[in-house]
């Protein structure tokens, strides 16, 4: 394992993935990560739906008009729901499993990418939680954070320079 503060300068979203399948062992480490992520008052309200099939990640990558697309080329997608009624955290709990995924798909050299969905759409009107629940047969109670993509990386990243981090933004006990 790496160092958590490499792993964090390392962790890029990648766009590109190769055609290589991910294996089972590494999809279950993944959404280990994402069950072990901490969530308001314990809740573990999120649900994750597991996507392989090559034509519905075509379709989820078109659920909204721009920046999904990459979608349509991981071997693997992992779509992020939780349900507004019994959570109010939920979005927050979500973002917590979404990035502790990444982050393990990092540790296992593999790529990721987030795609928001919340507030999302297509120019129509029609929402991208109304797409994602007819490709997937999501239930009306939920509704969808993000779609991660993942997969074996097609491009190499630069790690995150540190000449560039906006310590500008941090204040100490007042603004």
């Amino acid at each position: 394992m790496k160092d958590f503060k490499d792993l964090a300068q390392l962790r890029r979203s990648h766009r590109k993935f190769t055609d290589e399948e991910i294996s089972g062992d590494d999809v279950k480490l993944i959404l280990r990560a994402g069950l072990m992520s901490p969530t308001s008052k314990g809740q573990r309200g999120w649900e994750f739906v597991v996507v392989d099939d090559k034509l519905d990640l075509e379709k989820l990558s078109d659920a909204k008009d721009l920046g999904g697309q990459f979608i349509k080329d991981a071997p693997l997608a992992i779509v992020v729901l939780g349900d507004p009624a019994k959570n109010d955290c939920w979005v927050e709990d979500g973002s917590i499993a979404a990035i502790s995924m990444q982050y393990q798909a990092e540790d296992l050299g593999l790529g990721s990418c987030w795609a928001q969905m919340r507030g999302r759409g297509l120019s129509d009107g029609t929402s991208a939680d109304d797409v994602i629940r007819g490709v997937l047969d999501i239930p009306d109670n939920l509704s969808c954070l993000c779609i991660l993509a993942f997969g074996h990386k097609a491009d190499e990243r630069k790690p995150q320079n540190e000449d560039k981090l906006k310590w500008e933004n941090v204040h100490i006990n007042k603004y």
